[in-house]
């Protein structure tokens, strides 16, 4: 319910409303702190290697600045309230489709990643909108069924399918992101080149950290590991549980950055986040049940993507006017299949394949 508020101000009657009781700020006529007051107040408070924000910032199509946000807020913003971030909750981070709803999706680890990267940058003076637009849209390319679908959906783009490279290239291209955020989505994995930007690579930094502590945390919980399991290289260093882990590894990040200038982690927590990680993929990834559900997953995805790009009219609008095995019908398929979440998919390949259950992968 809302309440209304009479008040005068300068000789002329004003009405407002309050959703409770009248909250004071300040006296009437508070100056704002507008964009450029912020911006100038962040460059000088800044790192010298840190990112500026400038104006409407460096887009592929020019824009006019906003009168309140930094350019990076805005992309922040625009990443928030877009379709292919939301559907991330229905993309699995390991387990596929799980029907335990406490599990990790794409969503909820890119959530993650962002609290750890914003947890480093912002203590070392970087620069926390770039990299929470960063972190929070990182994984947006990322198709059904997690790493599985990059081998399926490779065959069908040139020179294969990286979720990162087709986040920033085509899948966050509609949204007119700043080139700083669309290049730290770019090269956010290791196996890409360096980001531009010191706030790039520390969410590059974050993924791993991230992902690393909390598939721990999910095998543990489904029963594939227990906290027992981990090796005393990573747990005497970093700790067993995920509170203790993420600490651990969030300050010692902020202080090597500190001591040394330069975006890194000191050798002792990086020997033991590189002991886990191998462990995570002894344990969890590469075991036999994974190794065979993401095959599953890939042939699944390979086969919807064959099959849409024969059939483009089954897109709807997405494939109108599209002539069956022409170029233009594989991009749109590729766009098309990678964008569903598992449960789409999964369902697709019933539909249209008829996919039997016992073909269909499932959380393991």
């Amino acid at each position: 319910m809302l309440h209304p508020l009479r008040r005068v101000e300068n000789m002329e009657e004003k009405e407002v409303a309050v959703a409770h009781a009248p909250v004071v700020v300040g006296p009437p006529g508070i100056d704002l702190v507008e964009r450029r007051a912020r911006e100038q107040h962040g460059a000088a408070a800044a790192a010298p290697g840190a990112t500026r924000s400038v104006g409407a910032g460096t887009r592929a199509v020019p824009e006019e600045p906003d009168r309140l946000r930094t350019c990076f807020e805005r992309d922040l913003d625009r990443i928030h309230h877009s379709k292919v971030f939301r559907r991330l909750a229905g993309k699995c981070q390991v387990f596929i489709s799980p029907d335990d709803d406490h599990l990790r999706t794409r969503l909820t680890h890119a959530i993650e990643v962002c609290q750890v990267a914003v947890s480093i940058s912002r203590p070392v003076g970087l620069n926390v909108a770039l990299t929470a637009a960063a972190a929070t849209g990182h994984d947006c390319g990322h198709g059904p069924a997690g790493h599985a679908s990059e081998g399926a959906l490779s065959p069908f783009v040139e020179g294969g399918y990286h979720h990162a490279a087709y986040g920033a290239d085509v899948v966050l291209a509609p949204l007119n992101l700043c080139a700083e955020t669309l290049d730290a989505v770019r090269n956010h994995s290791w196996n890409r080149p360096a980001p531009a930007t010191p706030e790039g690579e520390v969410v590059a930094w974050a993924d791993r950290i991230a992902y690393v502590c909390h598939d721990f945390e999910d095998a543990a919980a489904a029963g594939i590991v227990d906290p027992t399991d981990l090796p005393a290289s990573v747990a005497d260093v970093i700790g067993r549980d995920r509170r203790t882990q993420l600490h651990r590894l969030i300050v010692a990040m902020v202080e090597t950055i500190a001591e040394t200038g330069t975006v890194a982690l000191r050798s002792t927590e990086a020997e033991a986040l590189a002991a886990f990680r191998a462990f995570n993929y002894e344990r969890i990834y590469l075991r036999p049940e994974a190794v065979d559900q993401a095959d599953r997953a890939a042939r699944l995805i390979g086969a919807l993507t064959g099959f849409f790009l024969e059939h483009p009219a089954a897109m709807g609008a997405d494939g109108q006017g599209l002539a069956p095995g022409a170029p233009e019908a594989t991009a749109a398929a590729v766009r098309w299949v990678s964008g569903m979440t598992d449960r789409y998919a999964i369902a697709a390949a019933r539909d249209h394949l008829g996919f039997v259950d016992a073909a269909l992968p499932r959380s393991a």
